[in-house]
């Protein structure tokens, strides 16, 4: 295709001045379509900002339809499928955006919710995926560890059949590995964000920066522990965390916030030695924020959604060159300790965490030599290196090829006619051959009521 190729992101975030993870990922995959095609980025929820290589539209419901109806390509999110379920029936050739896997963050976030409450919601996510992965022509993910998780779900949707395995065996052309980038040019600081504005802050303080928002399976409470040790030799330190209101109005207050800001007030902190700050940063302005740091952190739980997380705000400690502390288990932890970008330590341990920040706070030369390798390993994560399978997709898009070829559409066809394969010979003497088959038949009938539109 051409740059008349009509290509439509679709976000379930608000975009704005101020974003999250979702918004920005969803803005700078329009920024860099804009060279491809012509792009109009939709979000479902609030659109504030214009730019001049594609149109901002904010659209629901049925005003989402023309915008559909107008695409060649569609490019989704989160529930948008879910929520908007006459897209699945688009003649539009649909990208999955699958970097997030919301149902695993579900077992956290939900976890004080009511049991009737949390099970549905965990169930409503897992289908909010299923939705993405039955129709997407093309996927995309964060990491091949995740992309291994993905196959497997591939897999037990059947969409791994012989159809999209001709087509081709890696199975690239239906998931790709396309991770958060970075912008390509520098951050630059037009005036400070923190240091001699934020009030208990000087310049020269040694400031942590926590870059986003406090989620459930994330770990404030060891970090600010680990600063109640800190600041009893080191009256200098300061943990600033980026952003505690969300800018997506649906997102409520997380109950990791609630215990991070009760720790902090009991251990005496606040405000001291650890600082919240109350709105969102913009997204233009957070270079003001970033520069004004001297190490990165990002502390989370041991747990299922570590493991296939992919930590987007991390990738601003790279383009600002920060040193990064984080903890193990995820998919960051190899890159930092294989490029020495940092440090890791063990999940909920406050001993390793307070050595981490001591050795990268007050070791300059160590820091200095740290914030050079981040600066040179980010020049080969910037957004259009990171979007290349989807770029390359969207230059010569095609169907997947187990709907190209109504593999999908035939599956009742063939259920139905290996069931009858099976009833004539049950009462053959080939039951070596008739077991398996029985076995087979019954598991792909497990597969009737998932038939795809």
């Amino acid at each position: 295709m051409t740059n008349s190729t009509s290509i439509l992101v679709i976000t379930p975030d608000v975009i704005g001045e101020r974003m999250a993870g979702p918004a920005i990922r969803a803005w700078e995959i329009a920024r860099t379509l804009s060279n491809v095609g012509t792009v109009r980025l939709v979000s479902t929820v609030g659109a504030t900002i214009t730019y001049p290589d594609f149109d901002v539209i904010h659209a629901q419901k049925d005003s989402l339809r023309p915008h559909a109806a107008w695409a060649d390509i569609i490019i989704v999110q989160g529930h948008i499928l879910r929520s908007h379920p006459w897209l699945k029936s688009c003649e539009a050739i649909i990208v999955a955006d699958i970097y997030d896997p919301l149902h695993l963050e579900q077992l956290e976030q939900g976890k004080d919710f009511p049991k009737a409450d949390r099970y549905a919601i965990a169930l409503d996510s897992i289908e909010v995926m299923n939705d993405q992965m039955e129709r997407a022509d093309f996927m995309l993910c964060a990491s091949e560890k995740q992309r291994d998780f993905w196959l497997g779900q591939l897999a037990g949707l059947a969409r791994i059949n012989p159809a999209t395995y001709d087509q081709d065996p890696s199975l690239r052309s239906l998931l790709a590995v396309a991770p958060f980038g970075i912008q390509e040019a520098p951050p630059e600081q037009t005036s400070h964000g923190i240091r001699g504005v934020v009030d208990g802050i000087g310049f020269d303080d040694k400031v942590i920066l926590w870059g986003g928002g406090i989620y459930n399976w994330f770990d404030p409470i060891t970090l600010i522990e680990a600063i109640g040790h800190i600041s009893g030799t080191h009256s200098d330190v300061r943990l600033f965390f980026l952003g505690v209101k969300h800018p997506n109005p649906d997102v409520p207050q997380m109950e990791m916030e609630r215990r991070a800001r009760e720790l902090s007030d009991r251990l005496g902190l606040t405000n001291r030695f650890v600082f919240f700050n109350e709105t969102w940063v913009p997204y233009n302005a957070r270079a003001n924020f970033l520069l004004d740091a001297d190490v990165g952190v990002s502390t989370h739980l041991d747990h299922v959604e570590t493991a296939y997380s992919f930590r987007t705000r991390i990738l601003d400690y790279l383009w600002a060159s920060l040193p990064i502390i984080a903890t193990s288990g995820d998919t960051f932890a190899p890159i930092i300790e294989e490029n020495e970008l940092g440090i890791t330590v063990p999940a909920q341990d406050v001993d390793a965490l307070v050595q981490a920040i001591e050795t990268l706070l007050f070791d300059d030369d160590r820091r200095a030599q740290t914030s050079a390798r981040v600066r040179d390993h980010a020049v080969r994560l910037t957004w259009p290196l990171m979007l290349r399978p989807l770029i390359e997709f969207c230059e010569h898009p095609v169907r997947a090829a187990d709907r190209e070829y109504g593999v999908i559409s035939q599956r009742n066809q063939i259920v139905a006619d290996l069931n009858k394969r099976i009833a004539g010979m049950e009462s053959s003497s080939s039951w070596q051959v008739t077991a398996p088959l029985r076995r087979l038949g019954s598991v792909l009938g497990a597969l009737r009521h998932r038939v795809l539109k």
